[in-house]
């Protein structure tokens, strides 16, 4: 479904992407995706398969310093330009950059007069706003910056902020199990054989989720874990009063970019649901919900207990997309922007068909010949 068959015709956005990396060759498809946005480019300092890809997916390149500039052209690397020229063709750039080195573009984001949109690497202070889509999309509306927030803290907001809105949730204690190293970066070092506990409690996910929903009274504390695919979150929560579990799973399905998993189907592992995204066709194996265990789902009184599964490469995906929009205005209403954006990815809260009842109908069959 386009933007005219939803009912809003609009000029498309112009979108760069500095950093072609884990976060930004997913936001660049995604941008690709969307059907009010154009991607006019990506920025990088590499020459490597990474940006060369890029160019097979007729992306165009910029060099994003000046020294890259000339390396990557030493290399054969095809360039549309530096960072300076893609910027004065956009209207919303997503910098994806490495940890440290976003916040040194922020003047020149600033001096090309274009909305920026950084990511959880990046401290709230940078731009002063951090962002999730559910649950302050108003609040970002016409900023010159914003931030997103990182996969475990995005997780946090979508899941406890869900039981808030429900007016369910008192405080919330979580432990964090987290990936040791994206998988694409294991050869380069990681925690092998052994579990390292964060020192702090705690854990900055916790103050982070703040940043967004300031009256979120939650404590985290996080451990590193010998595996490289996905972060696990187990939550323990004090409700406002006494529910039943279907209504707290009631308050969770009326959240967006929750997914429901289940033990009994089988997924039982974090490995056995990025397999499922495989199967699924997801592009890279991605999952862009918090994908929760329904059926580990307890709730006793005022107390419920829950875990969920967070694939930290996709998860803010979708968040970057909203961003875009909601910092340049085309769409101001938030529900509006994450059902546009869910529908163009492919999001989903369910990923099984459902069963068939003992008793009910057959499957159709088709037959062989």
């Amino acid at each position: 479904m386009n933007v005219y068959e939803m009912g809003y015709a609009m000029t498309a956005t112009r979108v760069a992407v500095n950093g072609y990396g884990v976060i930004g060759k997913r936001v660049a498809d995604a941008v690709r995706a969307m059907p009010d946005m154009v991607l006019v480019g990506v920025a990088d300092v590499a020459t490597d398969w990474r940006v060369r890809t890029a160019i097979g997916l007729d992306i165009p390149l910029y060099a994003a310093t000046e020294p890259a500039g000339s390396a990557m052209r030493a290399a054969g690397v095809p360039l549309a330009g530096t960072l300076t020229d893609l910027l004065g063709a956009v209207d919303a750039v997503v910098d994806t950059t490495p940890k440290k080195v976003a916040g040194t573009n922020f003047d020149s984001y600033r001096k090309a007069g274009v909305k920026a949109i950084f990511q959880g690497g990046e401290s709230h202070a940078l731009t002063g706003h951090s962002f999730v889509a559910q649950a302050n999309y108003a609040t970002a509306l016409g900023r010159d910056t914003t931030r997103v927030v990182s996969c475990n803290t995005t997780s946090i907001v979508r899941v406890l902020g869900a039981l808030q809105d429900a007016r369910l949730l008192a405080r919330a204690r979580g432990v964090l199990i987290r990936r040791a190293t994206d998988p694409g970066e294991s050869h380069l070092g990681g925690v092998m054989n052994t579990v390292v506990p964060e020192q702090n409690i705690p854990s900055h996910q916790g103050p982070d989720a703040r940043t967004v929903l300031p009256g979120l009274d939650v404590v985290t504390m996080a451990a590193m874990a010998a595996h490289t695919q996905s972060h696990n979150h187990y939550w323990s929560l004090e409700l406002t009063r006494a529910a039943s579990r279907e209504e707290v799973l009631g308050a969770l399905r009326a959240a967006p970019r929750i997914a429901f998993i289940r033990m009994a189907d089988g997924l039982v592992a974090l490995n056995t649901t990025i397999e499922l995204m495989r199967d699924l066709g997801r592009p890279r194996g991605d999952m862009w919900e918090v994908a929760l265990w329904e059926d580990v789902l307890t709730v006793e009184g005022d107390e419920a207990y829950l875990t969920y599964q967070v694939y930290n490469e996709a998860i803010v995906v979708p968040e970057s997309i909203d961003a875009i929009r909601a910092l340049v205005g085309s769409i101001t209403d938030g529900p509006t922007s994450i059902a546009m954006t869910d529908a163009a990815l492919g999001v989903r809260q369910e990923f099984l068909p459902p069963a068939t009842p003992v008793g009910g109908p057959e499957p159709a069959r088709t037959a062989v010949t």
